[in-house]
């Protein structure tokens, strides 16, 4: 790329200015796509590149290919809709004999009045589209074309080299098209100076890929694809290494911090619960105990993701770590995102301590501490109470929601934080937490979301990985069905299956994403529904049936024929605190034996004689979460059933989820299928799907080769230069990278 030598003189940064400045023609339209600077226009990536070379033949095109035609205007028409309004713009092209439909819609027909004056009988032109099928005929809907102009071409040579250089084709708003855009870049791009952009790759970890200022001409002017390709996979491996430089400087800075050892102690509360334990430890328990328990032991922070498979035991192994820190004098708070998951936790926990966890009490053994909970809704005096064992340290084990961040909340001496489903909570959150402990307390972070690798080392790139993938021996097994919700016969069968696993004994999920039928209410109290892309077809789009809701499932039960006399309880995030215990207590006890609820059941509820898990509207939830759901049956030694009641025609995504579900309940499969469905914001978080987003080219879902030769080069820069010092174009970089709300995406780390 030829850089100009004439100096200029700019009052701001260039890259700061505004656009209005340079491009004021397109500044109020391109500020719609969040782009206001010279900079944030550079970074605009093209979402994808067409081809006008070797145009297709228009009577060998077939539906779903993305296509390029040439070929004469015959007629051009524009009218009104009268049907759904608006404008079309009917454009007919002809090659030879062979003829193919344009088509344009508009709210008006002056929108379509630039493409009606362009396009005129007679015009010679190039189209690209993706080819359609409406009533039996072939069409283009929306596509791009470039008029062909034998006059502003020097010769025929220049001619070809252009017709097949790939064109940048960028994502639009209303009013602005791709050509205006194209300009806007050209228009500051060519005045761009290496003085203006400082390349965040230093040359070391660059290598052969090309320098900032020619990939962006690579970018968005290529001469071939070839230069396009490298421009790409240096601005792609310059978003993982940016990320993983950021990561890489967190993660040394909380090693550099002290913390206080706290080793294993001989005869202490560790060893009376291991010696108590009415099961055996897995493999993979006992190898990640030894690991935690060692880097408990040392003097600088752990700092470690357990992740684990429903059901996997992770909860036996995090009780471990806190009593090795309760044993040395030392107190442990499990964060819990749910006061249901919360009250869960700290039940489990008193049930596997027993006497251990009766420090101070008749009946308690001598060795002991004790287990306190705290949650926002707590009474008064319960409150008091246990905000005065926690202060005084009589507390080892402190389980809580976000009450525990309270400023009211004091711990004697916190030594290790543990936080389940981390994706809940920020940051921030878990740092008000540490900074309870005085120090730098551990941290151990849990998750029974299986989490591909490539999202391991983004989201969670601070944090050391450590898997548990055994299931605890004797384990139920559980079976999944599909169940079309617009079939009558299969609803009722579905009924009776609950009554004849009641009649035997066991217990009933009912599964509703919402509370009540207020359709005015946006409240689905936790559930994670996926919003699924829509047909593209006109007319292929059905309305989808409002989600069911826990008041209205329940009162259908009880008047439902197969479960007459079986007593059906409810349960959602609006009850008390005593309610949801009292709803969850005659659950188990199988005085209540159905249990319509919402997903608050969804992590930390075990009920052993629980084997029906029925989720209605399956189809609008994410994998993870079925599965979730899905875990908290065949928890004892009675097989369950599952039974995911949904509409989701072959070949949509929903179908899909729906058939891997009931085709395995391995958690780390289920996680590759749900990652390559999600789209690329739903896995880094909203904060990445906008129109400043600092990662477009880099795909967490395919990229795991980039993402890990990056990860590797910035933890050894960083460890030659944690502040950067020597790297100011990378610390700018990074800045940029966590400017406003981009910045919520590392905090879920």
């Amino acid at each position: 790329m030829t850089v100009p030598h004439d100096a200029v003189v700019r009052p701001l940064p260039y890259l700061d200015q505004d656009l209005g400045t340079h491009v004021p023609g397109a500044a109020k339209k391109l500020a719609k796509l969040g782009l206001h600077t010279v900079g944030d226009l550079l970074r605009y990536y093209p979402r994808r590149w067409s081809h006008w070379g070797d145009p297709a033949t228009i009577g060998h095109l077939r539906v779903g290919e993305h296509v390029t035609v040439d070929g004469v205007v015959d007629r051009s028409t524009t009218r009104t809709m009268r049907s759904r309004g608006g404008a079309i713009l009917e454009v007919v092209v002809r090659n030879g004999r062979q003829t193919l439909s344009l088509t344009w819609f508009a709210k008006h027909a002056g929108a379509l009045r630039h493409f009606e004056q362009q396009l005129r009988p007679g015009t010679v032109a190039l189209f690209s589209g993706v080819v359609k099928e409406y009533r039996g005929q072939l069409q283009l809907l929306h596509p791009e074309f470039e008029i062909d102009d034998p006059t502003s071409f020097e010769d025929e040579a220049q001619r070809l080299i252009e017709s097949q250089r790939p064109r940048p084709v960028y994502g639009l708003t209303a009013g602005l098209r791709n050509e205006a855009v194209v300009a806007a870049i050209e228009t500051v791009r060519r005045t761009l100076t290496p003085a203006d952009l400082p390349d965040p790759l230093p040359d070391a970890v660059r290598g052969g890929m090309p320098g900032i200022l020619d990939a962006l001409q690579g970018v968005h002017h290529p001469l071939d694809d070839t230069e396009k390709d490298r421009a790409v996979a240096r601005l792609r491996f310059e978003e993982a290494f940016v990320l993983q430089a950021e990561l890489a400087r967190r993660k040394a800075r909380f090693a550099a911090q002290a913390a206080v050892a706290r080793p294993a102690r001989a005869g202490g509360l560790l060893d009376a619960f291991d010696a108590r334990l009415p099961f055996e430890l897995t493999g993979g328990q006992r190898e990640i105990g030894a690991l935690i328990a060692s880097e408990l032991a040392a003097a600088s922070p752990m700092q470690r993701l357990l992740q684990g498979e429903v059901g996997s035991g992770k909860t036996v192994v995090a009780a471990r770590a806190m009593l090795q820190v309760v044993d040395a004098g030392g107190q442990a708070a499990l964060l819990a995102p749910t006061e249901v998951l919360a009250a869960q936790h700290a039940r489990t926990l008193q049930n596997l301590l027993g006497d251990l966890a009766e420090a101070g009490m008749l009946g308690g053994a001598e060795v002991a501490t004790r287990v306190t909970l705290l949650t926002g809704s707590m009474g008064s005096a319960a409150r008091r109470r246990a905000l005065g064992e926690i202060a005084g340290g009589a507390a080892g084990i402190v389980v809580g929601t976000h009450a525990l961040l309270s400023e009211h909340v004091q711990f004697a001496d916190l030594g290790l934080v543990v936080v389940d489903e981390q994706h809940r909570f920020g940051v921030e959150q878990r740092d008000v937490l540490r900074a309870k402990a005085g120090g730098v307390p551990h941290l151990l972070v849990m998750t029974a979301t299986p989490i591909p690798r490539t999202v391991a080392m983004t989201v969670f790139g601070d944090l050391e990985t450590s898997t548990l993938r055994e299931v605890p021996r004797g384990r139920a097994e559980v079976v999944t069905h599909v169940v079309p919700a617009d079939k009558p016969a299969w609803l009722e069968r579905t009924w009776q299956r609950i009554r004849e696993e009641v009649d035997g004994g066991g217990r009933a999920y009912v599964v509703c994403a919402r509370i009540d039928g207020d359709a005015k209410k946006a409240d689905v109290d936790g559930a994670d529904l996926v919003t699924d892309a829509p047909p593209e077809a006109e007319g292929d789009a059905r309305p989808q049936r409002p989600l069911h809701a826990v008041s209205e499932v329940a009162e259908l039960l009880r008047g439902t024929p197969a479960l007459r006399g079986t007593a059906i309880g409810e349960l959602h995030g609006r009850m008390t605190p005593e309610e949801k215990d009292r709803a969850l207590a005659d659950f188990a006890s199988g005085a209540v034996p159905v249990l319509v609820s919402t997903t608050v059941i969804e992590v930390g509820v075990d009920v052993p004689d629980a084997t029906v898990m029925v989720v209605l509207d399956a189809d609008r939830f994410g994998i993870s979460q079925l599965h979730q759901l899905r875990g908290r049956i065949g928890r004892g030694s009675r097989p369950g059933v599952c039974l995911l009641v949904a509409d989701a025609p072959e070949g949509t995504d929903a179908a899909t989820r729906l058939g891997t579900l009931a085709a395995t309940r391995d958690g780390f499969a289920l996680a590759a299928v749900d990652l390559e469905l999600r789209r690329e914001g739903d896995v880094l978080g909203a904060a990445q799907s906008g129109g400043s987003s600092s990662l477009r080219l880099l795909k967490v879902t395919e990229h795991a080769d980039v993402i890990e030769k990056a990860r590797d080069a910035a933890r050894a820069l960083v460890a030659d230069d944690p502040d950067l010092v020597r790297h100011p174009a990378l610390a700018a970089a990074i800045e940029q990278m966590l400017a406003g709300e981009r910045e919520e995406f590392l905090d879920r780390t």
